[in-house]
């Protein structure tokens, strides 16, 4: 009996104490909640020079077919295959004894055409003044001056002859018309050649300088033309960097040197054509390469990291830090995409900072602390 009155009085002390401490004030979550950290980047405008790695294909500047002018036996090579050459060097030798032996006979002949014209002007000297005294008829004198005068044309008609003749015996040795690198010899020794023949007996080409042919599509041509005539000394031409086979810039240098007028019907593309220094000879000629080609320059241009834009039903948005550290959700125009960057035509100005990284827990005008930033230094949200 005397325990009851106990209990009732312990559990009035506990509802009281329950009572006190519902009445105090309620904790607000948001208060205790910290800023979200992100990583900002300050815009700054800068040079941003755009290019496009097109495949290309590497074509001599120069290359010359050696070809017989002259039929005959080839009796020697006169060249060590895949040397460099020089202009007027003895490639091949033709059997030179019938053309000797013909420079030989028309020389003969010359001298015999020599010969009988001069017994003509002799002839034609003496009936001279017996035509003025009357003692011969003036046609004996005319017949011997005709005579003359066709003994001179067979002298001229001999001497071109024998220039023939030693111009085939010159062409039996056959030359290089241009410095350059040979290739393989097509012919061997005793091979029979003739100045009809299709195939050459071996090629040179200079490669000291070479053409890089790059195929783009017509679409394209309004911003190359556009960064030609941006181009300060537009006589040197729009610089290209040749590309290696590891995708780095290979040592040599280039300049376009035009654009081709036809456009491919298959593949919509124009043949642009670069000229490429190429003093070690590494790029040979069919050799297939990579052509970075420019396609724009902007001296003034804001770039953000393409991890920074964001994309709401379509339409890119980037989140920026204003002056009081305050999240700011913004439109933005975005332009080309180079090196993981974007280029932002309009929605950004020089001097804001943009958001990174750490973009996933913000809210427009929520204050935000950044990263490197001390905790406070950034305004906390105030009790709701």
């Amino acid at each position: 009996m005397k325990i009851k009155p106990w209990c009732r009085c312990g559990s009035w002390h506990v509802l009281v104490l329950a009572a006190l401490v519902g009445c105090g004030p309620a904790a607000d979550p948001e208060s205790s909640a910290p800023a979200p950290l992100v990583t900002v980047e300050a815009v700054a405008p800068g040079t941003l020079a755009l290019s496009e790695d097109l495949p290309a294909r590497v074509a001599p500047v120069r290359i010359a077919e050696i070809r017989p002018q002259v039929s005959g036996i080839v009796r020697r090579r006169l060249f060590e295959q895949g040397t460099p050459v020089r202009a007027g060097q003895a490639l091949f030798e033709i059997d030179p004894a019938p053309f000797r032996a013909e420079e030989e006979a028309a020389a003969a002949a010359l001298r015999r055409a020599e010969v009988a014209l001069a017994r003509s002007s002799t002839q034609a000297e003496r009936l001279e003044p017996l035509v003025k005294a009357d003692a011969i008829s003036r046609q004996v004198h005319d017949d011997a001056v005709s005579q003359r005068e066709q003994a001179a044309a067979d002298v001229a008609q001999a001497r071109a002859a024998w220039s023939r003749r030693r111009l085939d015996l010159q062409f039996a040795t056959v030359t290089s018309p241009m410095a350059g690198r040979i290739d393989q010899a097509l012919v061997t020794e005793g091979a029979l050649v003739a100045s009809g023949d299709g195939t050459p007996m071996a090629r040179v080409q200079q490669i000291d300088q070479v053409y890089v042919d790059v195929r783009r599509p017509a679409a394209s041509l309004d911003n190359l033309r556009q960064a030609m005539a941006a181009q300060p000394s537009r006589d040197s031409g729009l610089p290209v960097t040749v590309l290696c086979d590891d995708g780095s810039p290979c040592d040599v240098t280039g300049h376009i040197l035009f654009s081709g007028i036809n456009v491919d019907v298959d593949t919509g593309d124009v043949l642009l054509r670069v000229l490429v220094d190429n003093p070690k000879q590494r790029l040979l000629p069919g050799m297939f390469v990579r052509a970075r080609v420019p396609l724009a320059r902007f001296d003034a241009a804001i770039t953000v990291p393409q991890q920074a834009v964001v994309r709401i039903a379509g339409k890119p948005h980037v989140w920026t830090v204003d002056p009081h550290a305050k999240a700011r959700f913004s439109a933005v125009d975005l332009g080309e995409l180079s090196a993981g960057r974007y280029r932002i035509r309009s929605g950004l100005v020089a001097g804001q900072k943009v958001v990174v990284a750490g973009m996933e827990r913000l809210v427009e005008d929520a204050p935000v602390q950044v990263r490197g930033q001390p905790a406070d230094q950034v305004p906390q949200a105030s009790a709701r």
